[in-house]
């Protein structure tokens, strides 16, 4: 059969009808078509289709089978007064989300910006295609290697193309936190116990806020291979392995991403990575934002005074056995004991996020 190559345009071209906007099936492409017609009736991205299809340009043609993406998108625009850490916390996804879904280099956002701010799977997988990596998939769908890891049961790496992955946490019911909402009340609406809930989210307290995301039933405790899987983490156990995966991270000074971070760019960028919404600021700004303990616990911050300037000026995170892990500027990211000779000279306390 000769094939017709049509090309994405922007002027009208033969009307097409569309039969069914059912989300994750099969399209056929029929003479007219655009990828930019076709997104627009499912309610998708020209990008979502050619993600999904491996397609690297706008050229379809006639009879060629599409897999439409199995997804529900959300869209926002910014106002004045906007960050991503607000319109994070109002639509109770984490700021790298954000940033995945709308492909951001950086934080910086404009008024009258359009931003994808829902973007989760229906079919919870995706389809391995040539030059795929697990680190590029998690980018994709906001998620981490070692999520896709543990929800595919994958030991390594490796992955081939035609392989299906779940890119969402399998049997898991969320609820996003609106106002005047508490624990009691959201137990009872789900027919939990508060203990279940604060258990399920790693929450140390009854404190939730607007926006945050919950887990509000029981993981699933059996996989398909009926193998059973490693018990939810809590969010500090989350934070630290976050932590230790950069370990060996160059310093940059304001940096915040495995490109280089400073003391407060690491700790903004590892406790949202771990699902804790936090708006950048300097290590004075997360000072005041803290409130100091006399025991710590795993995931606690550490502060130090009068390093390279006066007042507060380092900090780090509290992992156990008298260690922080933290992004020096000597050492990059890197683990160190409290009575280090010089680090023990400048320590002010440990401190927990209010």
């Amino acid at each position: 059969m000769r094939k017709t190559i049509i090309a994405l345009t922007t002027f009208a071209i033969v009307s097409t009808s569309f039969v069914g906007k059912a989300y994750g099936q099969t399209y056929t492409v029929r003479p007219g078509d655009t990828l930019y017609k076709i997104a627009k009736n499912y309610g998708t991205t020209v990008q979502a289709i050619k993600d999904e299809n491996g397609l690297t340009s706008n050229v379809i043609y006639a009879n060629q089978n599409l897999n439409i993406p199995s997804s529900t998108r959300k869209t926002y625009t910014v106002v004045s007064g906007d960050s991503l850490y607000k319109i994070a916390n109002k639509f109770g996804v984490t700021i790298q989300q954000l940033k995945t879904w709308n492909r951001l280099n950086s934080d910086r956002i404009y008024v009258g910006q359009t931003l994808v701010v829902a973007n989760n799977s229906l079919t919870n997988t995706y389809h391995v295609k040539p030059g795929d990596t697990l680190s590029g998939i998690g980018k994709r769908f906001g998620v981490t290697v070692g999520q896709l890891k543990a929800w595919n049961n994958l030991s390594s790496d490796v992955i081939y193309v035609g392989q299906t992955l779940k890119v969402s946490a399998p049997s898991t019911n969320k609820y996003v936190v609106q106002p005047g909402d508490t624990l009691s009340h959201i137990a009872k609406k789900y027919n939990v116990t508060v203990q279940q809930l604060k258990a399920w989210n790693g929450l140390t307290s009854d404190l939730i806020k607007v926006g945050q995301t919950l887990t509000v039933s029981k993981p699933s405790t059996t996989s398909q291979s009926g193998s059973v899987p490693t018990p939810t983490k809590s969010f500090s156990s989350r934070l630290v392995e976050e932590a230790k995966k950069h370990v060996g991270t160059p310093y940059a000074w304001g940096g915040t991403s495995p490109s280089g971070f400073d003391c407060s760019g690491f700790i903004y960028y590892v406790f949202n990575q771990a699902g804790k919404s936090i708006q950048r600021s300097t290590t004075e700004g997360y000072f005041a934002q803290s409130y100091k303990i006399n025991q710590p616990n795993v995931g606690d911050l550490v502060f130090f005074a009068n390093t390279y300037k006066e007042g507060i000026s380092h900090m780090g995170i509290y992992i156990g056995n008298n260690q922080f892990i933290h992004a020096s500027s000597s050492n990059g990211v890197a683990i160190t004991k409290l009575d280090n000779p010089y680090w023990s000279k400048y320590f002010v306390g440990y401190y927990r996020f209010k």
